[in-house]
């Protein structure tokens, strides 16, 4: 393909990933994802490499290809959707459903259709499937492993959650995302196979010659995972010519807990930091995971196995990996302070029903300018739940929501605010935090200061950066999301 065919292709495939995220938004009936659009979506070709995403959710894109993967290890056939999220057979955590569609082009499959949504409640030991308290991952909801969907599959799921109907009306809209992705890639008019070819070798070739700017180095960091203690996360960087190698040996066993990663959140995390460290005109797709080699060992805090918990690895420990790693490239290349470094998951509910959000804060200062307040930073990339949104949907007043001001570092360029958002239950209720960044402070670039830490409160008693507690009616639960690091002095 010459230059002008490449960028037409690239463009119509990555248009095609961005209409698929349009209809599962606009789609879907939670909250969660039809106002806070906490899903992805994405293509990959007949082999399961990826060949476009839209600008959704870094920690769900990131692993995708372990979930088609999968997917095609079982022999899909034209006409099938398949269904998972099992964290140890393609999947991230339970709450993350990916469906994954074959694309037929002359009878024969030519590609994958793949989205990814998290779902407000799959079942487990608490509401919203997301307890602070889960040790192993059998509690902490329904395992799907890669099935075909049939009526009858979708039955044992939906007999096995809190809140179906829900559920029912989100999975409807990821399997009509997948459909429309069929439709799209029928009206194209230039060969699929060359143009998936074609992309993915723009991508690598351009990430190889940003990684070969780089000065060569191994590059060391060390960053925490807070729980009763701090869990050491400890990585090494090499970059040598044109390629970078991440390894993570020295970092802590796997945990009792939850926050354990499996390793394609790990391989999400990772990605994301180099493509931070690369700069904006280097596409993600299958060229890009080319030049990136990961090395975790099997069993580690990064490398989990089953049947380790880990529902807070995808949401918080992803989080902390890709600070670390961030931390390491900034000897060698110009990234951002670090920003808030968690999810902040707030997750209140009962058995008729959910509110699950993640909430902003302060991003990192830079060389170019003041980091941004009050916003998703890192792995995540949703939106708020505006609060009629949330207020319709359950019963739960919000009582204050406003910006932290000065809890951003200082420096030259001042790291981003967090927030506060203050949230009062009308009956009893069951709360789960998810957090991180209570103990430890983002830190700032080149002299800049640090952020502050967040908080949790319950009726203003502080509360660990990790819990699950009953609420009556009338207790106020009460989050200050932490701030972004400053940049020079």
């Amino acid at each position: 393909m010459n230059p002008i065919e490449l960028s037409v292709a690239s463009a119509a495939l990555t248009g095609v990933a961005e209409e698929m995220g349009t209809v599962l938004v606009r789609s879907s009936l939670s909250a969660n994802i039809k106002e806070r659009r906490d899903c992805s979506a994405a293509l990959f070709d007949a082999r399961g490499r990826m060949v476009a995403q839209a600008e959704h959710i870094p920690v769900h894109l990131g692993a995708m290809p372990e979930s088609v993967a999968a997917v095609i290890a079982h022999g899909p056939r034209l006409g099938e959707t398949w269904i998972l999220n099992d964290p140890f057979a393609g999947g991230s955590h339970l709450p993350d459903i990916t469906m994954v569609t074959p694309l037929a082009l002359e009878g024969r499959i030519a590609a994958f259709a793949c989205t990814r949504a998290h779902h407000s409640d799959v079942g487990g030991t608490a509401p919203g499937s997301m307890p602070a308290t889960s040790t192993s991952i059998w509690q902490e909801g329904v395992i799907v492993p890669p099935v075909r969907l049939t009526d009858e599959v979708l039955a044992v799921l939906l007999a096995n959650v809190r809140t179906p109907e829900l559920r029912r009306g989100d999975l409807a809209a990821q399997s009509a995302a997948n459909r429309l992705a069929q439709e799209r890639l029928a009206e194209l008019r230039f060969p699929l196979t060359d143009a998936f070819e074609a992309v993915i070798a723009y991508a690598e070739r351009r990430a190889r010659e940003a990684i070969g700017r780089l000065p060569d180095g191994r590059y060391q960091a060390e960053g925490e995972v807070e729980t009763d203690v701090d869990l050491p996360i400890r990585v090494a960087v090499t970059v040598a010519d044109d390629r970078v190698e991440i390894d993570f040996d020295g970092t802590s066993p796997a945990a009792p807990g939850n926050v354990n990663a499996p390793l394609a959140v790990t391989r999400a995390a990772c990605t994301f930091a180099v493509k931070v460290a690369l700069g904006a005109d280097v596409p993600v797709n299958d060229g890009l995971f080319r030049v990136v080699e990961i090395r975790a060992p099997e069993g580690c805090l990064v490398n989990a196995r089953h049947p380790s918990a880990v529902v807070a690895g995808n949401v918080e420990t992803s989080q902390r990996i890709a600070d670390t790693v961030l931390l390491a490239l900034a000897q060698a290349a110009d990234v951002p302070a670090q920003g808030q470094g968690t999810m902040n998951n707030l997750v209140i509910g009962t058995p008729r029903w959910t509110y699950y959000e993640t909430l902003g804060g302060g991003q990192g200062a830079s060389s170019r300018g003041d980091g941004p307040s009050g916003v998703h930073v890192g792995m995540s990339n949703t939106l708020n739940t505006p609060i009629e949104a949330l207020e319709l949907d359950a019963p739960l007043r919000v009582e204050r929501y406003e910006l932290l001001d000065g809890s951003g570092g200082e420096g030259r360029h001042h790291g981003g605010d967090g927030l506060v958002r203050a949230v009062r239950v009308l009956e009893p209720a069951t709360l789960s935090l998810l957090t991180d960044r209570r103990r430890h402070a983002p830190q700032g670039l080149e002299g800049g200061g640090p952020g502050r830490p967040g908080r949790n409160l319950v009726n203003g008693e502080e509360l660990p950066s990790k819990a699950t507690r009953e609420l009556a009616a009338g207790d106020v639960v009460t989050i200050e999301t932490p701030g972004g690091g400053g940049w020079g002095v």
